[in-house]
Parts: structure tokens; sequence; C-alpha cells
């Protein structure tokens, strides 16, 4: 998928240039599948069957000289869930010169679910107990994205992708799934919601990608239960919603995502560098140690210290699932340089040690 930024661009000069498109695909390797137009954010994203993204580029320049302004590798399936089709609408009106014209946009609202890791779970309140509540809470969930017209993206064990092209659809899902799982259910858990809203292809190289990240970092800072909406979420919803429950929101203010943003942003460029530490992290976010320790300390309720070593450890669990099996060898991956430290601070946060963890999980 790429993506191309065209100021002033209408949907009939973007159908024409598909056509040009399919003129030339063949000459490149290439299958154009469709493609997706924002007349308002003057964008468009285009699906294509290539070999690489150079035969894209290639294509694209002799059809039309409109070159990409990103080109992303990503899986049809995945493109399906989240925008709901990978070939032109069916319904799509041709014109008087046989252009089959349409203006779809790829703007999508994501909500963004994370509980307790379920081997934790398990590994905490056994197996039969763990397993009652992460039904009732996926029942809920799934009943709810049928109702307000979600589509379920990805369900990978801690947490749920769902994508809305609504954004009062995916707040109101939110809020019924907040109302409906019940608090002792949400809180052993430990529930967190966050929407956020973004285009297919931006800076990360997976499809919404950066849309995902921020939803994920948001739920990391949610406190009591609240739902944290984003600020394009909470432009695109009515005003009375959003007054009416606003006792289930967390709204972060401009400065605060900036400063989400920020501090996560530094962290996951840099977790595997473990000579990466807290003055490396003051230098990074352009901060005194006293600006970051109070700034941190604010949103995230942990000291940048243990901010970084909690990230760290988070990664290093991740490396287990994606089956990473030789500790010394996730310690050195995860920014530890000491196998008997990591394990510590692993046994310390998660209450078990990393090779039971990796037991339990394989």
């Amino acid at each position: 998928m790429d993506v191309h930024i065209v100021p002033g661009v209408k949907a009939k000069d973007v159908a024409e240039a598909h056509r040009l498109d399919l003129l030339h695909q063949q000459e490149h390797g290439c299958n154009c599948m469709t493609y997706w137009i924002d007349e308002a954010r003057e964008s468009i994203f285009c699906l294509i069957d290539a070999p690489d993204k150079g035969a894209v580029a290639e294509m694209h320049s002799k059809a039309h000289g409109l070159i990409p302004n990103k080109i992303i590798e990503v899986n049809s399936s995945l493109v399906e869930a989240f925008l709901g089709r990978i070939y032109d609408p069916s319904d799509a009106p041709i014109s008087n010169d046989g252009l089959k014209v349409f203006a779809d946009p790829s703007f999508r609202i994501l909500l963004v679910t994370k509980t307790t890791d379920p081997v934790l779970l398990k590994h905490q309140l056994g197996d039969e107990q763990a397993d009652e509540l992460l039904s009732t809470h996926t029942g809920i969930i799934r009943k709810n994205i049928l109702q307000h017209g979600g589509r379920e993206v990805e369900h990978e064990g801690s947490g749920f992708v769902v994508s809305f092209s609504s954004a009062s659809k995916a707040v109101e899902c939110a809020l019924a799934i907040s109302k409906e799982i019940p608090d002792p259910v949400s809180t052993q858990i430990d529930l967190k919601l966050a929407v956020n809203a973004g285009e297919p292809v931006e800076r990360s190289e997976l499809l919404f990608g950066e849309t995902i990240q921020f939803a994920v970092n948001m739920c990391r800072i949610a406190k009591e239960g609240k739902i944290a909406i984003a600020s394009p979420v909470k432009e695109l919803i009515a005003d009375d919603l959003f007054q009416k429950e606003r006792k289930y929101f967390l709204n972060l203010l401009p400065q605060d995502e900036h400063l989400l943003k920020l501090l996560f942003g530094k962290l996951e460029e840099n977790w595997q560098d473990a000579d990466f530490d807290l003055s490396d992290y003051c230098s990074a976010t352009a901060m005194s140690g006293s600006q970051l320790y109070r700034k941190t300390i604010a949103l995230t309720s942990l000291p940048p210290n243990s901010l970084l070593k909690d990230f760290r450890l988070h990664k290093a669990k991740d490396l287990m699932r994606k089956q990473y099996y030789n500790i010394a060898q996730i310690t050195f991956d995860s920014g530890f340089t000491s196998a008997s430290y990591f394990t510590k601070c692993f046994k310390k946060k998660y209450g078990l040690l990393p090779m039971t963890y990796l037991e339990l999980l394989h």
C-alpha cells in the first residue's frame, strides 16, 4: 500500500490515474487492486499486488508521474479487516467517459483494548477462573462490536483492535463495553480502552501502526477504568455525547499528547540499546533530569528510570511470545546487560521467573 499527498485532489483525477496504472501494470509485474481517496484530507492510498516497492514507484512514475510519499508491505486480509474491501466498490458509478469514480476515504477510528497477559492471569488465578473472566470479557466486546458496526481486526492475547468508519460509533462501543463488563471482571483483568484515529500509511512500516501504537500508549496511562480518547476523535464526536459521559473519559490536552508521543517514541527508538540510560533519555527528550522526572510522573505515575525498565520488560515479554527461547539472548535483545538482573526485574514485575513464563507460554 502506498500513500500520495496531492493538494486539491479530486475523485475523478484519481480514477483517471488508476486507469493509467492499469494500462502499465503488467509491464512492472503489478496488479492494481483498488484505492481510497479522501478529498478533504487530500490523500490517496493505493493497494497493489507487486513484487517490490520499486516496481510500484516505477509503474506510477511511467503511468502518471505521481510518486508515492511512502510505500509499505501489507497483508491483504488485514487491509480488508481495517478498510472493509480490497477491490473497487461494486456500486461505484461509471462516468460518461467510462471511468469508475468513487470517493471512499481510508481514515478510520480504531478502538484498542488491553488486558493483563492471559498467561500471567492464568498463573495468578488458575486456568479455570482466568478462562471464565476472559470469556466474559471477549463475549461482551464481540457483541458490542457487532451492535455498533465495528470490524474486528485483531484479537491476539491481551486485547482487541477494532476498526470503525464512525467516531461516534467507536466511542459508543467503548462506552457500552465499559458499562457492561462487571467491575470485578474489569479490575481483575485490568481492562483498558483507548480510541484513536488515523490513516493506514503514515510514518510506521505497519498498517495503521502509528494510530494503534498511540492508542496502546494511551492504554498504558489510563486509570480508574477511564476510556482514553485521542484529540482527533474528540473533534469528530458530538460535544453533548462527550459532556454527558464525561466521567468515563480520559481526554488528554494537546501538550500531554505531544509529551506521551515523545516519551514513548524515544523509548521505542532506544529500548534495545543497553547503553541508553537516564541521561540519554533526558538528552533525547531535550529535558533536564528534574523536568523529565516531573513530567513523567505526572503523565505515567512512574519515574523515568522505572518507565524505561518497565518498557524493556514488556518488550522482553513480546520477544518471548515470538518464540525467542534463550534467556541470555532475550536479556541482550531487550537492553539489559545482566541475565540475573533481568530475571530479578522480571520476577518482581510479573511474579514469576522468565523461564517459567516461557514454559507456560509454549
